[in-house]
């Protein structure tokens, strides 16, 4: 078994693929490389010196610089290394000609057994869903949810609210993002009825959200305010019920997977993150994108340093166009803030081999494999064309996946090399970058990568992934639905009155 690997030809690091003592000696591409110290999983050793403001190159693109004279076999990390990140840049758009994606060979169609919509789009699941309009109803909708369990009966999946501290004291953006975002996940198709729970008094009026959902059908979004009844428990068992005759008349049957749209995310990861879990994702969404499905990549934040891997892939220059002004203007929100934009990677991170937000983007763009950019959507938006696309949303876990969710993914892909327990609204499988982490874990972990690591190709963790999300998406539960994790945050930035 590799004791390190050397990502690219171009990289002067290699990665650790398990701990190196001081003296021992690895193989890379017909080098020998002696450690010089002890150097943890998931870190990284200079394959040859680098000299003091030299950069450090991994993946092939540079992912800071060294800040002292760096020795061949020496540990690479925190105290001999610092970005090279400033703030907002310019870029140039040089497209990838036809095949340079190098996609995936046709193939049969692939179905998956999931729930058609009126509208035309598919879910993978048949659940109600309670959506409190503002904070003050949280736990008049969980007490509903509690209460109303027993409508959860043939082909309905389950009932769930989704408590947030918004829909009042907010002004301008936030407040139209709060909005837009709750009215986008009212309309996700995992979700078969849904019973909108206002409390009459909120910025966010029953008025609004009907606005912001356009055309609905009115026997699947039912609407309550509590402040005009003088029993919302009773009124709502009965709106309840009318949600569960509505949600009951679906059944699964085969569906055609270019109707399946996935979130990719990573959280809690590790120097092995863009090794093994990542581009294996990226692989899945090469397989999905080339059977007409569609994919959303996000984390705006963690793609600063990366980026111009994925800006010569967008399809035209307009898509182009929005990808420099959701990276530039995620850049600028920053910097109005005061705040620099390379202050991540988190301690975690950093634990798990992780130096640099350069070093942590380069990774996380894995995971949008090679296909081309179709779009770049604003937050709070949904998906509107096929294939690979970029999302507005930030790094935080709980808010991208809310993002990706309200984007209308069906089923989010969560790479992580610590764990994490964490689930959104839809299934959220938790992929594991070492298997350590995913035989530890078992009640986090869904789907180990960490055999990359050990000699699996890609491409076959690729495929083994696709077989499970089709699994998941036809009813096996993720185990973030097992445990009982489901849960939203949505994104802020300005005043609370």
């Amino acid at each position: 078994m590799e004791q390190a690997i050397l990502i690219s030809e171009k990289d002067n690091v290699a990665v650790a693929l398990r701990p190196l003592e001081q003296g021992a000696t690895v193989n890379l591409d017909g080098c020998q490389v002696t450690a010089l110290e002890n150097i943890p999983q998931g870190h990284k050793i200079s394959v040859r010196p680098i000299g003091k403001g030299k950069d450090v190159v991994k993946y092939g693109f540079p992912i800071g610089h060294a800040t002292k004279e760096i020795a061949m076999g020496s540990w690479v990390h925190t105290h001999n290394m610092a970005t090279n990140l400033s703030g907002e840049q310019e870029y140039s758009y040089e497209p990838e000609s036809a095949g340079d994606a190098g996609e995936p060979c046709p193939r049969e169609p692939l179905f998956f057994q999931g729930f058609g919509r009126g509208d035309g789009k598919a879910g993978v699941r048949n659940e109600i869903w309670v959506i409190p309009a503002v904070g003050c109803v949280n736990d008049i909708a969980k007490q509903m949810v509690r209460e109303n369990q027993d409508l959860v009966r043939g082909s309905i999946d389950g009932l769930y609210a989704f408590p947030h501290p918004f829909g009042c004291s907010q002004t301008g953006a936030d407040h139209a993002q709060t909005r837009k975002l709750l009215a986008a996940l009212a309309q996700h198709p995992n979700a078969g009825a849904v019973l909108v729970l206002s409390l009459g008094c909120e910025n966010l009026t029953q008025g609004q959200f009907k606005e912001e959902l356009g055309d609905y059908e009115e026997g699947r979004i039912k609407f309550l305010t509590c402040q005009e009844v003088e029993d919302e428990l009773a009124e709502g068992r009965k709106l309840l019920q009318e949600c569960a005759a509505y949600a009951g008349q679906f059944h699964r049957t085969p569906i055609p997977i270019n109707k399946l749209v996935v979130g990719m995310k990573c959280g809690a990861s590790d120097g092995l993150s863009g090794i093994t879990a990542n581009p294996a994702v990226g692989r899945f969404s090469d397989l999905l994108v080339a059977q007409g499905g569609s994919t959303i990549l996000t984390e705006v934040p963690e793609m600063f340093g990366a980026e111009g891997m994925l800006m010569n892939r967008c399809a035209s220059w307009e898509i182009f166009c929005k990808a420099v002004d959701m990276v530039n203007g995620f850049k600028h929100y920053f910097l109005s803030h005061h705040e620099v934009v390379y202050e991540n990677p988190s301690p975690g991170n950093r634990q798990g081999g992780i130096t640099t937000l350069e070093d942590k983007s380069c990774g996380c763009v894995q995971k949008g494999g090679t296909a081309q950019i179709s779009d770049v959507i604003g937050y709070g938006s949904q998906i509107k064309k096929k294939g690979l696309n970029m999302l507005y949303g930030p790094g935080n876990d709980l808010v991208s996946c809310t993002a990706l969710t309200a984007a209308g993914a069906h089923i989010i892909l969560f790479t992580t090399g610590r764990g994490t327990p964490f689930g959104a609204p839809v299934p959220t499988i938790k992929i594991a970058t070492n298997s350590q982490i995913a035989m530890r874990k078992k009640n986090w972990i869904d789907f180990n990568a960490g055999t990359v690591a050990k000699g699996e190709s890609l491409g076959s963790a690729g495929e083994r992934l696709l077989c499970h999300v089709l699994a998941v998406a036809g009813g096996e539960k993720a185990r973030n639905e097992v445990q009982g994790y489901r849960e939203i945050s949505i994104f802020k930035d300005g005043v609370v009155l």
